[in-house]
């Protein structure tokens, strides 16, 4: 039996239950009152019972969990307070991720591992455009051709529609309009930072499911500080990695602790910017995700900007404090007043707004699943230290990791994009048709018109372990590609009539 985390202290301890965690969570609270800490204390007691943790750290405060906390005034007098008679400072094993590979190791995934409804997804098309998008896919499997990054899938796309009249007996009509708006979208994603998202070696999801040789879970921290502006590039990786975890782990019925844990800092700077159609997506996910033993932790400024579908999802609640200066405000405090289980000793509405930094509201899940009754409690000070680490730690502690050297340096090896090249190349080696003729003007190749590609040299096709690593995950034969987006298709699948 795993022992409950220790998480706060009103009269007495207040435990998050382990067999619990997986029924998500929330940690809410107005800027300033304590809810990065919060997390910092989830995660810290996550780890210790042996359960990886994620996180995305938009503020760059968390990556101070890998050090232990230092003595100070503050953190003496809450322990005292609170009867931590044996408190001691300690680290956390932490492994540093970032979408950009600038402050971490680089995350990416390829083009076929997203499929062509998860892209329909992102890209927001219409039944058209998305059927248009899956003849694309389809023909790419047919001919044996890979979609592992953005100027595959940009490639693919101006071939297709460059022939379309050739295709069009085994496949139907190509419309034109449509390429050219699945070119947009393709192309918004890019001007965010898609090209260093989509590419190989691709992220092996088992590497965020690690242990140390203590059987402490490793604290994988992402560098969202710069990926949080650009809200297509999140949105797009967000839903990627909870639907390969989804597509990826067994059923896991009740287990004693999680599998995972994923803690969502700031998030609702996430659902300010995400289009409806990934948040009903999101929604879906978060419900179905929880039957493989991953818990969800969404950490925001109010329980407002959280979407109702998703906020009822919520099992474990930590409100900290609220302000109450405009009606809205008002709105808000009775809003997450009412969320709670009534404690007959407190008006949850008016300790909302009296709450102190470091004191909060809280609910979590008792043995039968049931929300417990509100209370109002300390949080437990954190045993690792509060703030950011400093750049060259950073840079010592990428070094150090166990997956140093797998993801650093890309890998583009032969795909769609060179082989058509190669193959339109091979077709004008003889005179052109017009050549020599005069007042004619030579049209370019398809591949010289694909919007936003930059023609220059391949990137060296090193890291051949890591690279052989990432084709087996991508799944090079078209039919088990299309069985994997079969899987996802069940999942992601559209509820628009066809």
């Amino acid at each position: 039996m795993v022992e409950p985390l220790a998480i706060a202290r009103a009269s007495d301890p207040i435990y998050l239950l382990p067999q619990m965690a997986n029924r998500h969570g929330l940690v809410a609270g107005a800027t300033g009152t304590g809810k990065t800490v919060t997390l910092q204390v989830m995660a810290e007691a996550f780890s210790r019972i042996g359960v990886p943790v994620f996180a995305a750290d938009i503020k760059g405060d968390l990556s101070g969990i890998r050090q232990p906390g230092k003595d100070n005034p503050k953190i003496a007098e809450r322990a005292k307070a609170l009867k931590l008679s044996q408190f001691t400072f300690e680290a956390c094993p932490v492994t540093l991720w970032d979408v950009f590979g600038e402050q971490g190791h680089p995350i990416r995934a390829t083009i076929s591992e997203m499929g062509p409804l998860l892209l329909a997804r992102l890209l927001n098309l219409n039944d058209i455009q998305e059927s248009v998008l899956a003849l694309v896919f389809k023909i790419a499997d047919d001919n044996g051709l890979l979609l592992l990054d953005l100027k595959d899938s940009q490639a693919m796309l101006q071939y297709v529609g460059d022939h379309a009249k050739d295709f069009q007996t085994q496949y139907g009509n190509i419309s034109a309009a449509s390429i050219g708006s699945i070119q947009r979208g393709l192309i918004a994603i890019q001007q965010q930072g898609g090209e260093k998202f989509f590419g190989e070696p691709a992220l092996n999801l088992d590497d965020w499911m690690q242990t140390d040789s203590n059987g402490h879970g490793i604290v994988n921290i992402l560098a969202a500080d710069k990926l949080y502006q650009s809200p297509k590039l999140y949105a797009t990786f967000l839903l990627w990695m909870l639907t390969s975890l989804f597509e990826r782990l067994p059923e896991a019925g009740d287990p004693e602790k999680p599998k995972l844990v994923f803690f969502f800092d700031e998030a609702h700077l996430r659902f300010a910017d995400m289009p409806k159609v990934i948040e009903d997506k999101v929604v879906q996910l978060v419900r179905l995700i929880r039957s493989k033993s991953v818990g969800v932790y969404f950490v925001t400024q109010n329980p407002l900007d959280v979407p109702d579908t998703v906020l009822g999802q919520l099992g474990n609640r930590v409100q900290h404090a609220l302000r109450a200066f405009t009606p809205a405000d008002q709105k808000a405090v009775r809003a997450a007043a009412d969320t709670f289980r009534t404690n007959p000793k407190l008006n949850v509405q008016t300790a909302i707004t009296e709450l102190a930094v470091g004191e909060a509201l809280i609910s979590f899940l008792d043995e039968k699943g049931t929300p417990g009754i509100v209370q109002r409690a300390m949080i437990y000070p954190p045993h690792s230290q509060i703030g950011p680490i400093t750049p060259e730690q950073r840079r010592q502690l990428i070094q150090s990791s166990v997956v140093a050297g797998v993801y650093e340096n890309a890998v583009d090896r032969e795909s769609a994009f060179e082989i058509l090249k190669a193959r339109a190349a091979g077709q004008s080696a003889g005179p052109a048709p017009n050549a020599g003729v005069p007042g004619t003007v030579q049209q370019p190749s398809w591949y010289d018109r694909i919007p936003g590609l930059s023609m220059g040299g391949r990137r060296g096709d090193n890291l051949v372990e890591a690279m052989a690593k990432s084709a087996a995950r991508t799944i090079g034969s078209s039919v088990g590609r299309q069985i994997v987006r079969g899987v996802l298709g069940s999942l992601l699948g559209s509820t628009k009539k066809r």
